[in-house]
């Protein structure tokens, strides 16, 4: 019998300055059972594996760069808890508040068929006003299903619906939580990208159930360059395309005309107040990375018409943890 409710496992490279508050607000969750906290470095340089040497209430395990893989190292940390229940962090998502963890947990007591639930992001309070308003929208929009789902809500819909598929596929390892008696079966497949929503699909399709927690809340935002958003998206659309079937902007014509549209869209969207003003820079970097996210898809969606010089300059994906 596992000793503890829940495992906390957190994958970490170069982590510093985030880690810290990080570890803080997982340590100070609040539950009325127990768990643990283990962390998973992969060869960081930036004394992140010496502060987390030195904390109380978590385990330390330290992997070489070059073994780091995203669905194997985090199945490496769901075979070290001893935990029914392992729920995963990135080193630069942070609880919101102390009952994170608690919440998670709940929506997976909703029915021993949940094998996975994903909570919600919100952006970090120096994000510009367009990366807030994305992340809010973007999952406000699961208020609109149900909060628990599985591919028998509609059969035949799963079968023939491409977007009600990748609803019932989206999961986020930023934060998440799976039942440890199902990953014994279904684990994470050891891949490049997208191991949480291959996950998610495997469980989908096994007639698992997945759930959604929309007050499991996480600090997690980014605000990439042009280059890295174009690289980030190249790579979405890459393994999109080679592991689902969905093709990102794969016609260079239309993603020209909707590169136009999000241009124009970024200097006449209204903002709401609650997000921050958008200023005149916030819209030019907002046009910039539109482009790069429609033109990283439309070249992902055709990488093998792509000399392979040029996609291994394009992916981002590999050099991650291998800084």
């Amino acid at each position: 019998m596992a000793k503890h409710r829940c495992a906390v496992v957190i994958p970490t490279k170069n982590a510093m300055p985030s880690i810290p508050k990080v570890i803080k607000k997982v340590l100070d969750q609040q539950t009325p059972w127990s768990f643990e906290v283990i962390a998973i470095d992969s060869g960081s340089r930036d004394g992140t594996k010496e502060y987390l040497r030195g904390l109380q209430g978590v385990r330390l395990i330290e992997i070489p760069s070059h073994e780091f893989g995203h669905g194997k190292t985090r199945n490496l940390g769901v075979d070290a808890a001893d935990a029914d229940l392992v729920a995963f962090l990135t080193h630069d998502a942070e609880p919101a508040d102390e009952h994170w963890l608690a919440n998670l947990v709940a929506a997976s007591e909703k029915d021993s068929r949940i094998a996975g639930v994903f909570g919600r992001h919100v952006a970090y309070a120096e994000a510009s006003p367009f990366t807030k308003m994305d992340l809010e929208q973007h999952f406000q929009g699961f208020l609109n299903h149900p909060p628990v789902v599985h591919r028998h809500l509609d059969t035949l819909r799963y079968e023939v619906d491409e977007g009600w598929r990748q609803l019932l596929h989206f999961y986020s390892d930023n934060n998440s939580l799976m039942r440890k008696s199902i990953w014994k079966s279904i684990p994470y497949p050891d891949v490049e990208f997208a191991e949480d929503q291959l996950w998610a699909r495997n469980i989908i399709e096994a007639g698992y159930w997945k759930a959604y927690a929309h007050d499991a809340i996480v600090f997690h935002s980014h605000e990439y360059s042009f280059t890295e958003q174009l690289r980030r998206a190249f790579d979405e659309s890459r393994n999109f395309k080679k592991y689902f079937g969905y093709k990102l902007s794969p016609r260079p014509l239309p993603a020209i005309v909707s590169m136009g549209r999000f241009v124009f869209q970024a200097f006449q969207q209204e903002v709401d107040d609650r997000f921050g003003k958008a200023t005149l820079i916030h819209r030019v970097k907002r046009a910039g990375q539109r482009i790069a996210v429609v033109s990283g898809h439309c070249l992902g969606a055709n990488y093998e018409k792509l000399p392979r010089f040029i996609t291994a300059r394009l992916s981002l994906d590999r050099r991650l943890f291998n800084a």
